[in-house]
């Protein structure tokens, strides 16, 4: 595994629709690891592949510690209710912004086998499935947040 350099915003990777992986490669196996691997050193609670430079349908949620969830080729298919919460970026470092997800978010994506699975989250997972789901489609929190000011900030 190897930890992958994090893409910065104004990067034009991060702004392009990502394509669907059509195969489970042992390439796409290898950037799931690598993701992973990066995501954590950088203590985030989401990666996105063209956040590592990759144009592909490849995202990662963490919001708790040890449960990683990997999804390829992600769609929201449910969404229910609102909330408006600060949020931040790994592609766009000491920037924050609130932002209007939705509350809670059902996710149809594939597993590394290949396997469909549905998977629900509420709160700050909404938050993390939505922001990642964004960066496949070349969206960045930063379009449709209000910014805030990192020194008016309490960021633990």
């Amino acid at each position: 595994m190897a930890i992958l350099n994090i893409v910065k915003e104004g990067d034009p990777v991060l702004r392009g629709k990502c394509r669907e992986v059509t195969e489970i490669t042992p390439r796409i196996i290898t950037l799931l690891d690598d993701m992973a691997e990066t995501l954590h050193k950088a203590d985030g609670c989401g990666l996105a592949a063209p956040q590592v430079g990759v144009r592909r349908r490849i995202a990662l949620v963490e919001v708790e510690e040890g449960e990683l969830i990997e999804l390829i080729n992600p769609e929201i298919i449910e969404r229910s209710g609102q909330q408006e919460e600060i949020e931040g970026c790994l592609s766009s470092p000491g920037k924050w912004g609130i932002t209007k997800r939705p509350m809670k978010v059902t996710v149809k994506a594939q597993n590394r086998k290949g396997e469909e699975f549905t998977v629900s989250g509420s709160g700050l997972k909404a938050r993390a499935f939505c922001h990642e789901i964004d960066h496949l489609d070349g969206i960045l929190f930063v379009d449709h947040a209000q910014m805030v000011d990192p020194d008016e900030l309490e960021v633990e």
